[in-house]
């Protein structure tokens, strides 16, 4: 628990022209948006193929490995309540240079994953209007949903509110009709395989699954992005964040524990024809159940997946604005316009625009949108570990208070270990691009500290 005095450092209204206008089911919408209920859809079958058939455990696993991630932002929220997030933690815990390459690995995160989801969106409705190129329905999405940004970020939460029912809905349709072919027809696999494995139990297997798994999760995080403008401070946003994940873990494990037991297509299949990958979701809903559930699904996955990006794209140029309002990036991402900060949000918008149509117009792109994002979101949330220890065990609080040793030491070095362990068992082309990006932002930081140290 934070000092009194962390607390009533908290600003009144959100500084630099950020307004508090957001509630606690504002951020939930914004969370659960970014998430996105059906956010299994996309990878089950990468998932299925890489753990082989345990996809269920995948997600449990995930689940408990971002729940101390997700115990570390409610730590640290409340210690700097401000927009960038894991940025702002990361220089109060452990410093100004760990805090740049942690903002500087969370752009990653926080300014592409919104072109994944986009890409999902994009692939949702070529599945459904084939006539249309996959690459027209991407950029459309990102025009809509940035548009809906600039508007602001109460009517941004308001739309999302019922996109976000609309998704809730059709996972209610899928849980419940997939509950009567299985009580009708019986399981197409072994009723513990998803938790097991179809095809022999490996721990290795699972954990390399964990690492494209985590995809799913990113987002939860993004409510904390939006302290500054949080009615009710940082215990409102804190509690956001955990209920967030605890709901998305749920949603997540029993979707895919359902449609792993639907699935006629065995794990080793799946894995020796990727092709099989992208739609195994989709393919085991038509064979099971039938084409209208397949089309329904589609429909809320590609709206769905819009407006996912919407709210990674307002947290992302939140943490653009922060970093500028710091001077680790142009102070011209620092402007706001009626509270809202619309230069950074446009920067955002344009990087993700170009990188999603990109990646729309490639058949590998999916591949590669999805290694840097996840490289750069578990390297960040190492970082952010390290802040809580940083800051409590070693700083004690700012003030001398001595550390509450599990709460401030033990889990979040656990945390750590974990990401660590999942992080290791990434694909190398996921290493490979995170290193060059880590090696990028160090130049950058090493020459901001060389203007600084002439100037002084």
């Amino acid at each position: 628990m934070v000092g009194t005095s962390a607390q009533e450092a908290e600003p009144r209204h959100g500084g630099d022209g950020l307004r508090r206008t957001l509630g606690f089911r504002d951020l939930v919408v914004y969370g659960l948006l970014f998430i996105a209920p059906m956010a299994p859809v996309g990878v089950f079958g990468t998932l299925d193929a890489k753990s082989h058939g345990a996809v269920a455990l995948v997600y449990v696993v995930a689940t408990v490995a971002m729940a101390f991630t997700a115990f570390s932002y409610a730590q640290m929220v409340r210690v700097a309540p401000q927009a960038g997030s894991v940025f702002a933690y990361a220089r109060k815990g452990l410093g100004e240079g760990p805090g740049f390459v942690a903002g500087w690995m969370a752009t990653l995160d926080y300014v592409l994953i919104p072109a994944v989801a986009y890409l999902f969106a994009g692939i949702a409705m070529e599945a459904l209007v084939p006539s249309v190129n996959r690459w027209v329905w991407t950029a459309l999405a990102v025009v809509i949903t940035t548009l809906l940004n600039l508007w602001g970020v109460r009517a941004a939460a308001r739309v999302g509110l019922a996109v976000l029912a609309m998704e809730i809905a059709v996972l209610g349709v899928f849980v419940v009709s997939a509950v009567v072919v299985l009580v009708r027809d019986g399981a197409r696999r072994g009723w513990l395989s998803p938790l097991t494995g179809d095809a022999g139990f490996s721990m290795a297997a699972v954990l390399g699954a964990v690492s494209v798994a985590v995809l799913s999760y990113l987002g939860f995080d993004a409510i904390a992005s939006f302290a500054e403008e949080a009615v009710g401070g940082s215990a409102r946003v804190a509690r956001a964040l955990l209920f967030c994940l605890a709901l998305a873990g749920v949603l997540f494990v029993a979707q895919t524990y359902l449609v792993a037991l639907l699935e006629p297509v065995p794990s080793a299949r799946l894995a020796a024809e990727p092709g099989r990958q992208g739609s195994a979701f989709y393919d085991a809903v038509q064979a099971s159940v039938g084409g209208w559930l397949h089309d329904l699904v589609a429909t809320s996955k590609a709206i769905g997946a819009a407006f996912a990006a919407l709210a990674g794209q307002a947290a992302a140029g939140r943490l653009l604005f922060a970093m500028a309002r710091d001077r680790r990036l142009s102070r011209v991402l620092a402007r706001t316009d009626g509270g809202v900060p619309r230069v950074a949000l446009g920067v955002a918008a344009v990087v993700t625009l170009v990188a999603a149509v990109w990646a729309a117009r490639r058949d590998d792109g999916m591949d590669h949108l999805v290694s840097v994002v996840n490289i750069g979101a578990l390297t960040a949330f190492v970082l952010l570990h390290a802040s809580v220890v940083g800051w409590f065990a070693v700083r004690r609080g700012g003030a001398g208070q001595p550390p509450h040793w599990l709460k401030h030491v033990v889990l979040p070095v656990v945390g750590g270990a974990i990401l660590m362990a999942v992080i290791a068992e990434a694909a190398t082309s996921a290493l490979v691009v995170g290193s060059l990006w880590l090696a990028v932002g160090l130049v950058v930081l090493a020459v901001q500290w060389g203007r600084r140290g002439h100037s002084g």
